[in-house]
């Protein structure tokens, strides 16, 4: 099948789960702002979730976009400096701006990827993974517990925003790169399609980033949000 055998099939693949991810990041993102301002609400949204076989459908489909966009995200790489040398993620005229993520994308998605695993290992394991094992525990179900505890460690904060700041580059070139790829790439939209990545870039970076920050206020201030 072209899309897993060609190149340019290999590619939409890259695109079309990328795309995917960033819409669940936008969810994500928007869930964890509601802590700001109702701990009740944010739990109530985790209730909802919660181990519902939805939910667990949404974590596996999820998991295996994931594993698709990280696995040609290394084919592609091992093809394209075979091809160019140390060149990743070639389109032409590669604004200035982002040049230096384009050619990165590959570190930046390794650090994405590991900052994924901590925050499943601080969030999910201690959540539907306990739902899924059957405990009931209250304290398994206070999403902003959680929050709290973990961004009440000052070097998890650190782990966090360095994490959050290798997303944000990935995302300013992933993003119209993946627009770029499945044919929107016109002349005048190439420009606009950057700037909106990196508009909504940093709205994604900004929301994960500032309740981070307003928790490890919190913790440091010994009060609850």
């Amino acid at each position: 099948m072209w899309l897993f055998n060609s190149s340019i099939g290999r590619k939409v693949v890259m695109s079309v789960t990328g795309m995917a991810l960033i819409l669940f990041l936008t969810f994500h993102m928007s869930m964890n702002v509601v802590a700001l301002f109702s701990e009740e609400g944010y739990n109530m949204i985790c209730e909802l979730l919660g181990a519902n076989w939805y939910a667990v459908v949404a974590t596996m489909g999820l998991a295996a976009l994931a594993v698709l966009h990280i696995v040609y995200a290394f084919i592609l790489t091992a093809q394209n400096r075979r091809a160019r040398g140390e060149s990743k993620y070639a389109v032409t005229d590669k604004p200035a701006k982002v040049e230096w993520a384009s050619q990165n994308m590959l570190v930046l998605g390794i650090i994405v990827l590991v900052g994924l695993m901590l925050h499943l290992y601080d969030f999910w394991a201690k959540m539907m993974l306990q739902d899924l094992l059957g405990n009931e525990s209250a304290l398994n179900a206070d999403g902003a517990h959680w929050i709290r505890t973990i961004f009440s460690d000052p070097i998890h904060v650190v782990i966090y925003l360095v994490w959050l700041a290798a997303l944000w580059f990935h995302l300013t070139h992933g993003f119209w790169s993946a627009l770029q790829t499945m044919g929107w790439n016109g002349k005048i939209w190439f420009c606009r399609w950057k700037v909106i990545s990196i508009a909504y870039a940093t709205l994604l970076f900004a929301g994960f980033a500032i309740v981070v920050i307003a928790f490890a206020c919190c913790g440091m201030c010994g009060s609850c949000c």
